[in-house]
């Protein structure tokens, strides 16, 4: 499998391209950079180990090298200026995201090819994809809330003082303020998280405060998020590779699970080589059921106002 990597001279599209290499399914990659000696430096630097994990093929360059990819990332975006408001910045990488897209366009894909799209507004920017009929609607997806469902089931863990491994706990909808934790399906070991000991609604409640500003506290601390969304857009990168009927709360498409449609957020959905292959109806208390569908009406209202 060909992967191909815009923004791939970044912080993140480079940890992905990393964590593609550490998991050794993904065969080549491609990296691509508004700075080309950057990408051009990340495969040499990655192009190094590939003795010791598996050989891979990493290459560097324009559009031209994205030829072929059965899959292609995208991680370009820009960061938000001093005083500029969110719907400015989105509204400029809006922009940016355009222009990728103009630039594929012209790039030849197999048919079965999918687009995983990383760069936030990350639900905005994957129903833009959808829209721009690139390709068909199933096999454009977004990273979704994959990264905040990763961030708090480690939370719990560490909490709890559990293993992480045993937290199946998901976060749904919006990646962004509206994402709404599902409480009722969480779970430690196969058990009720509502059975754990030293837990309450309220601890519950401020692991989730502390999930949203995740991201937030990392800038703060190291000037970027990098590490975990790079393993999370291997996690999605890998299941379509392997095609193994992973769920994965990713971006996609809604057609009416939950009474939302005609918008981009996540669910728990299918992933495989081709995409969203089936999303799943979540057993959701109502009031996750209405914090789903105010999620889906913000991400609308978002939508019109770019579109403005």
């Amino acid at each position: 499998m060909k992967v191909s990597i815009i923004g791939g001279g970044g912080r993140v599209g480079s940890d992905a391209a990393f964590a593609l290499q550490i998991t050794g399914i993904v065969r080549t990659i491609a990296l691509v950079d508004a700075n080309a000696d950057m990408a051009a430096g990340e495969a040499l630097d990655l192009r190094h180990g590939a003795a010791l994990v598996g050989g891979q093929t990493f290459v560097a360059g324009d559009y031209g090298a994205v030829e072929g990819s059965d899959c292609v990332v995208i991680t370009a975006g820009l960061r938000r200026k001093p005083d500029e408001s969110r719907l400015d910045l989105i509204n400029r990488n809006v922009g940016l995201f355009k222009g990728i897209l103009d630039e594929l366009k012209n790039v030849k894909l197999p048919s079965s090819a999918t687009i995983l799209v990383v760069s936030n507004p990350v639900d905005i920017l994957t129903y833009m994809a959808i829209k721009s009929g690139m390709l068909p609607e199933s096999q454009v997806i977004g990273l979704g809330t994959v990264l905040d469902t990763s961030r708090f089931r480690s939370l719990i863990a560490d909490h709890l003082k559990v293993n992480a491994l045993d937290v199946k706990a998901t976060i749904l909808g919006e990646h962004g303020d509206s994402m709404v934790p599902i409480w009722s399906a969480a779970t430690i070991g196969g058990v009720s998280i509502h059975s754990a000991p030293g837990f309450d609604q309220a601890t519950g409640d401020a692991i989730f405060a502390a999930t949203k500003t995740s991201g937030a506290e990392v800038i703060r601390q190291k000037g970027g998020a990098g590490r975990a969304v790079g393993m999370s857009i291997a996690e999605v990168v890998n299941a379509m590779a392997l095609d193994d009927g992973r769920i994965l709360p990713v971006s996609a498409l809604q057609s009416g699970v939950l009474g939302v449609s005609d918008i981009a957020y996540s669910m728990p959905t299918v992933v495989g080589r081709k995409g969203a292959v089936k999303i799943w109806t979540p057993a959701v208390s109502d009031l996750e059921a209405e914090g789903l569908r105010k999620s889906a009406q913000s991400l609308k209202d978002t939508w019109a106002q770019v579109q403005a």
